[in-house]
């Protein structure tokens, strides 16, 4: 489950043409601190995340190495293939059991620090992996490998639930998806990064590669320094901690402007018709029939998006271009073009979102990883009789990498945040989080015997799976671009078998009565000539 650009400068220049794409189609939503949030925020955190995914593929070799001298020079011989094999691949899929953990401790932790402070205070977990990984060679331990790729994975998992929810909540409902992008595009840029540091010419060599793992620290030092000087997320400030000043200030800060009295209104009109602000729990929200449809939704997005098939291609490129041909030495500089290629797609995607909307990039990008999968299981099933066939399976991988960016690889954490009033975003991440990361650890573990067993046909496997996802969505997904939380959950309405007013009594019915008692306060108030109190 489990991507930014190349090292810092070249991060910010992928998101250029996305910022001035808002202010062209005439909006002044994008302002500067926003831009700063974001960055700062995603560069932290899904940044890592996605430098993590494609770090261990250029030094597995030396890494397997460094394996097997530990076990001969503790135990006095080798260890034999299947035992390597074996910690090889709970070393790369274990990475998805920290990111479980930290899926699950993520709802009570930004309840109680805030968004922005658990952002912050994750960094913990990534220095402390960076350092347990770094030093593993030197102490000649590859137990503190696996430590630190179980710590790094709780960081990505709090993360990948915090920052899409922190970018949701301080973002206008115009620019919401392309601001949501942003987790994705830095997911991208990490894999590239990842890829880059990994060349024989940087830290590619054997002597080298626990700088790979130390660099991570540099990337949470810049969130560490940036975000401080950032608000927290105006509603969460203004729904939670009903902090108004804050919420306004921050506000301000982030809509770059100073009558923000419609914003606040808004979000305050939006609590009063929802009626409770109160967290649920993953139960509550279970058995709550006005969601139903929306969290079937976000769990086979979700699922999807790790069961794709993508991550196998991550965590086995390097092997799979071998299987298709290409020389060993020049693997990792064609293995660079398939985190550039996903980097550029998803920032088209992030361009497009608000002009072509989330429902068509989302089916239509898993309806073409069909047919590229489907090609790439004929070329690799040919390639020994046809000489050009192995360039063929690397433009499969490089379009299936593309259609996977242009769509999959982002909106299902805007749509997660985009169902879900504020009393159950933080649950409907753990949800997410949760399918998202056993997912990721089922295609991390079991891949290379799928592989085995399979042979050239193993991405036929994949390939329903997007199938599947595609015929799901285009049947019940509705567009969500531009819309309101309540007009989404109207699109909802009809096939949860509710009405909205109705829907609304379903969330909470315990706070019916308190609710309706205060709605007669305020009305015998303003009966009495007193002036109704707000922000307006």
């Amino acid at each position: 489950m489990e991507r930014a650009a190349g090292p810092g400068p070249p991060a910010a220049a992928n998101l250029v043409p996305l910022l001035e794409a808002g202010r062209k189609a005439g909006r002044s939503d994008w302002s500067g601190s926003l831009i700063a949030a974001s960055l700062a925020g995603a560069f932290g955190s899904s940044f890592l995340y996605g430098y993590n995914l494609s770090v261990v593929n250029a030094p597995a070799v030396y890494i397997k190495k460094f394996y097997n001298e530990t076990w001969q020079r503790r135990y006095g011989f080798s260890m034999d293939e299947s035992t390597l094999t074996l910690l090889w691949s709970i070393t790369v899929s274990i990475f998805a059991i920290g990111g479980l953990v930290g899926a699950i401790i993520a709802t009570p932790i930004v309840k109680f620090f805030g968004r922005k402070r658990t952002l912050l205070l994750n960094n913990v977990f990534a220095v402390v992996a960076a350092l347990l990984m770094s030093l593993s060679s030197l102490a000649g331990s590859f137990e503190m490998l696996i430590l630190g790729r179980v710590i790094m994975g709780v960081d990505a998992g709090i993360s990948l639930s915090a920052l899409p929810m922190y970018l949701s909540e301080i973002s206008p409902k115009e620019i919401r998806g392309s601001l949501g992008q942003v987790t994705a595009i830095f997911i991208c840029i990490g894999v590239f990064t990842g890829q880059v540091l990994g060349l024989p010419e940087i830290f590619g060599k054997e002597s080298q590669w626990p700088f790979l793992f130390g660099m991570i620290i540099v990337p949470s030092l810049i969130q560490v320094v940036v975000l401080p000087f950032l608000p927290e997320s105006p509603r969460y400030l203004l729904l939670e901690k009903q902090d108004t000043n804050k919420a306004e200030k921050a506000f301000q800060t982030f809509l770059g402007k100073d009558d923000v009295s419609h914003e606040v209104e808004e979000v305050l009109s939006e609590n009063r018709v929802q009626r409770n602000t109160q967290l649920v729990s993953i139960l509550q929200l279970l058995r709550t029939r006005a969601v139903r449809w929306q969290v079937c939704t976000v769990v086979v997005t979700m699922g999807c998006y790790q069961l794709c098939g993508l991550n196998a291609i991550w965590y086995y490129t390097n092997s799979i271009f071998s299987e298709a041909g290409i020389n060993r030495d020049t693997i990792p500089y064609v293995t660079l073009s398939t985190g550039a290629v996903e980097t550029v797609a998803s920032v088209f995607s992030g361009l497009v979102i608000e002009r072509l909307g989330r429902r068509p990039l989302l089916i239509g990008g898993f309806g073409l990883m069909v047919v590229f999968f489907a090609v790439l299981t004929v070329s690799l099933t040919l390639q020994n009789n046809v000489h050009w066939l192995p360039y063929l399976s690397i433009f499969c991988i490089l379009a299936i990498i593309a259609s996977f960016c242009i769509g999959p690889g982002g909106i299902p954490f805007v749509l997660t945040g985009e169902f879900f009033q504020q009393s159950q975003r933080p649950a409907a991440f753990m949800i997410a989080g949760t399918v998202n990361w056993l997912s990721n650890f089922a295609v991390g573990l079991l891949f290379p015997f799928i592989q085995s067993g399979l042979q050239t046909y193993c991405f036929l496997v994949f390939a329903a799976i997007c199938s599947a996802g595609a015929i799901y969505l285009f049947f019940v997904l509705p567009e969500t671009k531009n819309k309101t939380l309540n007009e989404i959950s109207l699109a909802f309405a009809k096939r949860n078998k509710v009405s909205l007013e109705m829907q609304e009594m379903n969330h909470y019915p315990e706070k019916r009565k308190s609710s309706a008692g205060q709605d007669s306060n305020s009305t015998s108030s303003e009966g009495k000539g007193e002036p109704k109190r707000g922000i307006v």
